[in-house]
């Protein structure tokens, strides 16, 4: 046997060697009944959810699969998908085959809006806002303009005139007819101390107005407030206000009363509404700082 059959010899297996070797520090992708489990490493900064944006996968789903661990930078985990794996692939992308088209359009910073409900309107992520911006942190000015994107929709398909008209004056006289049966928008007063008993009454009945709001949430350990109940902050709701809370990465909510509220400082800085560890707790909150949705009843104005 000569020098160069030895050569080649040893390069054929330590070619297939490194192939069957799993992925150690880059992404790979691993079979789970016909479907691509793909192989993560976390890079700093990264959450549950930024990974379910990343690869267009239920948080929620990470989250069981890994056992709801704790993320650091360098851990290894996995991923489920429901796309099929497909053997021995050369390379895995993250990003949707079809990259939907997308145009930079202006946006005027409204009273209370953040970089997080401005991101999360458009689509976009918190980093990606910065960098299009060339912002260094997180503060806004109320009437700044910003630089979003947004997709291109394809054109509809144009209907000559005659037809455009049909459809305008078939709209119109249906649209008047059905008027009066539109029925009113209700609202849900929920008694705090049984979530059993609902009573649904037509809104701004009895004094009340419905507010929906959505922003970020902190929550925090104080002396003053008891971390066992549901309790929150609030900027303008009165103290008893039953209000409902919505973390929209785990589709949990609950029923917290509004005992106060709160001045800003670094910690509440951007923040609508403070919530005690139980409450948090109650909505899956992974991080210190979240997105949330709440509702809530206010008396009308006399």
């Amino acid at each position: 046997m000569n020098c160069k059959t030895l050569l080649f010899i040893f390069f054929i297996f330590f070619t297939s060697k490194a192939i069957s070797s799993p992925l150690r520090d880059s992404i790979g992708v691993e079979n789970l009944d016909g479907k691509q489990l793909i192989i993560h490493k976390i890079e700093p900064k990264e959450t549950y959810y930024s990974l379910g944006r990343k690869y267009d996968v239920s948080p929620q789903s990470i989250m069981e699969f890994n056992d709801n661990i704790v993320l650091h930078p360098n851990d290894i985990i996995k991923i489920p998908t429901q796309r099929d794996f497909i053997k021995s692939p050369k390379t895995f992308s993250s990003e949707p085959q079809n990259k939907p088209t997308l145009k930079v359009i202006k946006h005027k910073v409204k009273p209370k809006e953040t970089l997080y409900s401005i991101a999360k309107d458009y689509g976009m992520s918190v980093e990606d806002l910065k960098t299009l911006n060339h912002l260094k942190d997180n503060n806004l000015a109320i009437g700044k303009i910003l630089k979003v994107t947004e997709e291109v929709k394809k054109n509809p398909v144009t209907k000559n005139s005659n037809e455009a008209f049909e459809e305008k004056e078939s709209n119109t006289s249906s649209a008047s007819s059905n008027v009066a049966n539109i029925p009113k928008p209700k609202i849900k007063i929920v008694d705090s101390t049984d979530s059993q008993n609902n009573l649904e009454i037509p809104k701004n009945r009895y004094g009340l107005t419905a507010m929906n709001e959505k922003g970020v949430a902190v929550w925090i350990e104080d002396g003053n407030l008891d971390s066992s109940k549901s309790y929150v902050l609030h900027r303008t709701a009165p103290v008893g206000t039953i209000m409902k809370i919505t973390n929209p990465m785990t589709g949990k909510s609950v029923f917290a009363k509004v005992v106060g509220r709160f001045a800003e400082n670094e910690t509440t800085k951007d923040v609508l509404v403070v919530l005690t560890k139980a409450a948090a707790d109650a909505v899956g909150a992974l991080d210190k700082r979240f997105l949330v949705n709440i509702t809530f009843g206010v008396p009308n104005e006399q």
